[in-house]
């Protein structure tokens, strides 16, 4: 009776070697399970640092959640650093394929840049509490009209403390081998700020992650960095062409690096 407790010893790692549903559900669950251990490390060492919401807080964040690639057996290979080096506020936009996409987006994160997150995030236990202590702007996409507030409120807010704020234009995870349309929220935060935009694109994760398929192996995401678009002098009038710019470049970005596993007729057009 005393060598049972070796059974599930090794059972996991016979589990790890012949079953791929295993090592997703496996991954998957680490995954949930140390960000929330390390964001519960991380309220008292934000609390004792910035005495509560600040968006300095980010760096606490991004140091504690670098190492999680390794445990998940993830690669970035990042290029266009040098278009970060830009002064005072801007906003990053990128696409967005999971709950993944916050691994890379730590691995590039400039100083005093925070994100634009869905509502719903902020009851998330202690990953809620962290992204509210670390400046996270939440937005209720089911109110158009709130969402347009928080926007505003924002783009005065970059401008008052000198913050970034990272943005997912397409508004939800996509996992298709394209982009979806974005939403023109960025844009106008962007506008009304007269602020730069910085595209960023994420390397499809078709190689190594799908979530129907229940895949997830190690790989590599080529996070590219694409120069940045001016918005000084443009208005309301200008958001329409300014978000269908913006598509273009981070589409051709998007094609161009990713490996797509499954063939199919090609990416869709809009």
């Amino acid at each position: 009776m005393d060598v049972l407790w070796v059974i599930p010893l090794l059972l996991v790692p016979l589990l790890m070697w012949s079953s791929s549903t295993f090592v997703f559900y496996f991954k998957k669950c680490f995954y949930v399970g140390w960000m929330m251990v390390l964001a519960l490390l991380a309220i008292p060492l934000c609390i004792l640092k910035s005495g509560g919401r600040d968006v300095e807080n980010m760096r606490i964040i991004r140091v504690l959640v670098r190492h999680v690639k390794y445990f998940l057996g993830l690669r970035f290979d990042v290029s266009g650093w040098e278009h970060l080096q830009t002064e005072g506020p801007y906003v990053i936009i990128s696409n967005h394929q999971s709950s993944l996409d916050v691994l890379g987006l730590m691995e590039i994160l400039p100083d005093r840049c925070t994100m634009i997150a869905k509502k719903e995030l902020v009851y998330a236990g202690t990953v809620g509490l962290i992204c509210w202590l670390g400046g996270i702007v939440f937005i209720n996409r089911k109110k158009t009209n709130d969402a347009k507030s928080v926007m505003t409120e924002a783009a005065q807010t970059m401008l008052d403390q000198q913050i970034r704020l990272w943005v997912f234009p397409e508004g939800t995870r996509n996992q298709k081998e394209d982009l979806l349309p974005f939403k023109k929220g960025a844009f106008h935060l962007a506008v009304q700020a007269q602020v730069p935009i910085i595209p960023v694109v994420f390397s499809s994760y078709s190689n190594f992650y799908l979530r129907k398929e229940k895949l997830f192996n190690s790989g590599t995401v080529r996070l590219r960095i694409l120069p940045k678009i001016e918005t000084k002098g443009m208005t309301s009038d200008d958001i329409s062409s300014l978000c269908d710019k913006s598509f273009d470049l981070m589409r051709a970005a998007f094609l161009n690096v990713s490996d797509f596993k499954r063939t199919s007729n090609g990416p869709s057009r809009r």
